[in-house]
Formats: structure tokens, sequence, C-alpha cells
């Protein structure tokens, strides 16, 4: 399952966005309303049939064992510890006060384009923006791993606006970057390395959500995906530019890889016919791993304000429940 970039990057247009600067971002926690990824909420995906998925919520943490009492839940006996103790003992716990919500950030050559509005990488950011104050303000803890074609770094969990910034700051930094930054044949391989990075980060009970056009996904990319299935939720925010979806009639064209090119006439109706059965074949297998692993896929495209995408993707329902209810979404 591996997407690839077909063509140059453009000029951005004019007032079109091609970076996003650390001051935008951190602007966005105004904005971080009307969607949430509390446990329970659910999420639909447009690439899987708008099958609902519901996320797992915070882990409890084990407090002690103690007398059974009448009144206790008899499901929280213990009973390996009340037969080795003779008389009847319960377990107790409490609920984690906290959640630790891993960003997968990509800030590779292949996410440096956009046809309209701003770069993949841009929307990229602001979606991990978003994410990042919306976490934070209902008490959770992020972190992030946010990688290039050069390089993957961590940033650990932490709560409040600190751990909103720090997680920004790297995004920034490593969107900065890509002006003058070359395409590797490294960067496919670095999905996979930040899948591993997280899965270190984050042993059970977390949420991982990668924000990615996720080039160079394939077999290992399942493997991993489906190790941090098994312990933590997994959510997908897939950014494609418009202009990957459909091949446009431009005639005689330059395309290229980062590292190769071909000039090619896109003025031929087989051609672009090729084109959008490849990509459809691409989109099928990534609603065929949504669907087999339970992870919802959030289409984020460039050319629309991210923000009222997210509320669109995972506020449309809390807002249908409140409206019902006479109330107004937060």
């Amino acid at each position: 399952m591996r997407e690839r970039t077909r063509t140059e990057r453009p000029a951005p247009a004019a007032g079109a966005r091609a970076f996003a600067t650390l001051d935008e971002l951190l602007r966005l926690k105004h904005r971080a309303r009307g969607f949430s990824f509390l446990p329970r909420q659910p999420v639909h995906s447009l690439l899987a049939g708008r099958h609902a998925s519901r996320l797992r919520g915070r882990g409890l943490n084990f407090e002690e064992l103690r007398h059974y009492f009448e009144g206790d839940d008899t499901r929280t006996i213990d009973w390996l510890a009340t037969a080795r103790l003779g008389s009847p003992h319960v377990r107790v716990y409490s609920e984690e006060r906290d959640r630790p919500v891993i960003l997968l950030v990509d800030q590779r050559s292949t996410m440096f384009f956009g046809s309209r509005r701003a770069m993949k990488s841009v929307a990229a950011a602001d979606a991990a923006a978003l994410a990042a104050w919306r976490v934070t303000s209902l008490g959770d803890r992020v972190g992030a791993v946010v990688f290039n074609d050069e390089e993957v770094v961590t940033v650990k969990p932490r709560a409040r606006d600190q751990g909103a910034v720090r997680v920004l700051s790297e995004v920034a930094r490593q969107n900065a970057a890509l002006e003058h930054a070359a395409s590797s044949d490294r960067g496919p391989g670095r999905l996979n390395e930040a899948l591993s990075a997280a899965a270190r980060m984050v042993a059970h009970d977390g949420l991982i959500c990668v924000i990615s056009d996720l080039d160079g996904a394939d077999d290992e990319t399942r493997r991993l995906v489906t190790r941090l299935c098994a312990h933590n939720d997994v959510l997908a925010v897939f950014v494609q530019d418009p202009l990957e979806q459909n091949l446009p009639d431009v005639g005689r064209a330059t395309f290229s890889s980062g590292q190769s090119q071909i000039e090619v006439d896109a003025s031929g109706a087989s051609l672009r016919r090729r084109f959008l059965d490849e990509r459809v074949a691409w989109r099928a297998g990534l609603a065929e791993l949504s669907r087999s692993r339970a992870i919802p896929v959030l289409p984020i495209s460039p050319d629309r304000d991210v923000a009222e995408q997210m509320r669109e993707l995972i506020g449309r329902r809390q807002a249908q429940k409140l409206a019902s209810a006479g109330g107004r979404s937060p």
C-alpha cells in the first residue's frame, strides 16, 4: 500500500500557506472546539463506509487488595488471593486521571505539496495543533513523534499548555525546514520508524493519532499498526490534496518523484483512467485496513479550513445530540 508523489512541487498560489509558523499553530488554541477525542466519542470514517468506531477511554490503576465487605461488587473479587489468604478479597482500582495521546506528525518532502490554499504539510501541522490543544484542554497529556525524510523526533507526553507548546514547537521547526529539504529515498521508511517510536512511548491505553499522507505504507506498516491496536486506540488523519485524486488534463507535463522525472502527455484519457484506478485501489487498501483494525480514518484536504473539517468529521454526532437536546456544541 504505497502512495507515490506524482507531480512536482508547485509554486504556492498568491495568498496560499506554504509554511506553518509557531505563532499560527499557537493561535489555533481558540479554535480547538466542537470535536472530542474523549472515550466513547463516535468517530466516522468516510473512507470506510462511515462505519462507527468507539475509543477505549482511560485505563485503570490498581490501588489495593483488601477484604471483601458486604455490598462490594462480586466481580471485583480476586479469587486467587481469596484462595491463598482463606477469606474473600477484592481488587480496588481507580481510573487514570489522564490519558497519553501521541501525535505522529508527517513533515516529509511528500507532504510539501499543495494545489490550493495550503501545502499538505501545513494541513498536517494545523491538524496536530487542533488535536494537541483539544487534548490538553480536557486534561490529558499530549506527546508526539514528528518525522521528516532525515529524522524522527519524539516529544514526551505532558499535560496542559506546556505539553501542546513542546509538540507544536517541533512541528513548526520541521515544517520550516521543508523550504530547503530535498526528497530522500529514506523518506518512505520513516513512517514505520515513527510507528515503532510511538509503540515505545506508550505501552497501553493510549491514543495514537497518525497525521500523514501515508506515503510508504506497506506490510510492515500493517504489522506495526496491528501491534499498536492491541493495547491502544489508533486514529488516522489522512491528508490528501485534490490534485492527487484525479490527474488533470494539462497536456504535456513533467512529473517527478523527487529523485527522477518523466515527461508525459496528461491529455490522454487512458492515462488519466489508469491514474484514477490506481488511486481507487490505494484508497480501497486503506479502507480495508481501517475496517479490519477498527481504525477511524479522517480524510483531510489542504484546500479547506482544517478546523471546520475536524468538526464535521468527529463533531457531527456530538452536535446532532446537543441539537436534539436543545443545547449547543462546545
